[in-house]
Parts: structure tokens; sequence; C-alpha cells
């Protein structure tokens, strides 16, 4: 619980007050410090400390700008508890505009809890791990479709999790949730492990930032910040929640990619949702609806190599009432 001093890498904050800091991790072949920066809204009043990271992949950069646009309207008179922005933490990633660290390709948010004495990006996760999560109660990890794909408005609630992770995961808004499965080494799993609630955020993608996906980012924080009572007010939620299990579809075959569906839209079994074509017009391979369902993510980037993504099918388990 906040109402101390908030320390976090070389930002300290005192109740009531701004800072800005940043979590090193390494030194950098110029002799700089190599990491990642911090902002922290420390409110006058007691209350839990939230962190809200953004850019775990370097090219989803909506929620980058709804850290800063949030941290930028919190009032530390009126804020109950800290707010924690992380609005990049994956500097390197963001620095080559891709999804994976440019400098040793790995993606950040598959190898939590990472290692301190192995790679860059290991390094990176390891320093999350032992200076951001102890000093954290809860966490609201941002992505999107990044820079090849757009996703439907959805949460990530970790399944073996739920009791820590559901109140928060319905409090975000969107209404679907993806009861997280097997893949594991992200920042949210790392959180939940250390007792603490943690979501993951997906909205939209395809490059660049436009003004309503940010404005979606900042809601689903300012319903998490409600819902733990750092302000006032209470979360806009929906009527009813559909529950989803995720499927990833890969391609067998490079060539073009053929989008043929668009996130959200609930398909039918043997709907066409994407082909793979060749230079000819040649049809490759397609990808069809295994059920009634709907799309949840599609690849809107048009080179495809074998064994990329291409489309994420939702399976509705249960439809949910708030």
């Amino acid at each position: 619980m906040s109402g101390n001093v908030v320390k976090i890498g070389t930002a300290s904050c005192a109740p009531g007050s701004v800072v800005r800091g940043a979590v090193e991790v390494a030194t950098g072949p110029g002799g700089h410090p190599m990491g990642f920066p911090v902002m922290i809204v420390n409110g006058a009043l007691p209350g839990p400390r939230l962190c809200v990271a953004a850019a775990i992949h370097g090219d989803e950069y909506e929620g980058m700008e709804a850290v800063r646009r949030t941290m930028a309207a919190a009032d530390p008179k009126t804020l109950r508890g800290a707010l924690i922005g992380l609005p990049c933490v994956n500097v390197p990633a963001f620095e080559a505009a891709a999804r994976s660290s440019g400098i040793d390709h790995l993606n950040l948010n598959r190898i939590f809890p990472g290692d301190k004495d192995s790679t860059l990006s290991m390094k990176w996760a390891a320093r999350f791990v032992s200076e951001v999560i102890p000093n954290i109660d809860a966490l609201i990890d941002l992505h999107s479709g990044g820079g090849f794909g757009t996703i439907v408005p959805l949460t990530i609630v970790q399944a073996g999790f739920e009791e820590l992770a559901t109140g928060i995961g319905k409090a975000a808004g969107n209404d679907v949730i993806w009861k997280g499965g097997k893949w594991g080494g992200t920042a949210r799993i790392a959180t939940l492990q250390a007792g603490k609630p943690a979501i993951t955020v997906e909205i939209g993608g395809g490059g660049g930032c436009p003004e309503s996906t940010v404005a979606a980012h900042v809601r689903v924080i300012r319903n998490v910040m409600r819902h733990l009572h750092l302000i006032e007010g209470t979360p806009e939620t929906p009527q009813e929640y559909r529950v989803v299990k995720g499927t990833f579809s890969y391609s067998a075959s490079g060539g073009f990619f053929r989008k043929l569906a668009e996130p959200g839209r609930p398909v039918k079994r043997g709907d066409l949702l994407g082909a793979v074509i060749n230079h000819y017009g040649d049809v490759l391979e397609e990808f069809k609806a295994d059920q009634d369902g709907l799309v949840l993510w599609i690849r809107t980037r048009c080179t495809i190599f074998p064994g990329e993504e291409t489309v994420i099918f939702g399976e509705i388990l249960e439809r949910v009432r708030p």
C-alpha cells in the first residue's frame, strides 16, 4: 500500500508528488546506462500501487501514448495510492521499431522472469522482476496487434490465477475476456506468481498510433483505477462478457497474405478468414473457421513467411454477466 515514498529505479517519489526516473539494466557500448523510463504519481492519500506498462513489444505504440496521457492527467493531491507508469519497457525493441529487441532478437514477453547473467533481453526481464514487481500491488500490461496485425479489444485473464485476476479483468471493461493458456514467460504471469493481480490488455494495432485506440487504452486504465479506488467513480463495464479460448493459425506457405475478416467479427464454421497467394494470384493456402466464434486477431502485413501467424480464432466458452 502506498502512503509512503515509492522508489523504483532512480525515481524516488514522496506522497503528494510526481517524479520521473529510470530503471537501469546494463551499460551500453558507449558507456551510457541502458534501461527503461519510469514515471510515478504518488498520491497524498493512502491506497494501492498500480503499475501500467507499455511497449514490452516495441512496435505497439498505442499503449505508450496512453500511459503518458494517463500519467499527465493524474493529480497527486487527490490520488489514493500511487500510479507507476512505464511508457516504454522494451527500449531496444522500440528503437528497432520491432516487436523484439534489435540486439539479441528475443521476444521479451516470452522470457520472464529472465536471467541477470544472460543476454540483454534476459537481463531486462530479470530487472523488471527484481525492481518493479516488488514495489507494486497490481499490473496492467498494455499491448496491441503490433506492426503486423490488429486485435479486438480484449483482456487476458490467466487461467489458474482467476481469483487474483478476474476482478480487475472485468473492471477493465472490454467485453471479450481471453482465458490465457499455455504460453508463459510474460510480465503478467511473473506478477501473478508474486501474488499480485495482473492482466494483459490488447487493443488495436496494425501500425501507427490512432487516437481511437489510445483513448480505448486510457479508458481501460481509468476503469481499473476506479476499481482499485485510486480515483472516484465506478468502472464502465459491458452488460455481458464473452469468455473465449484463442487458437493460433500458422501459414505453411510463404507469399502474400490476403485478409478476409475483421477482428471482433462473428463467424460461422467454414467461413473463409484469409488466404496466402503467390505472385501470380494462385491460392496456396486458405484459413477457415473450424467452428462458430469470432476473429480475435488477424494479420494485416501482407508479406508472410512459412510458419508465421495468420489468424487467432476465438471459441466462445461462456457468456458472463458482470
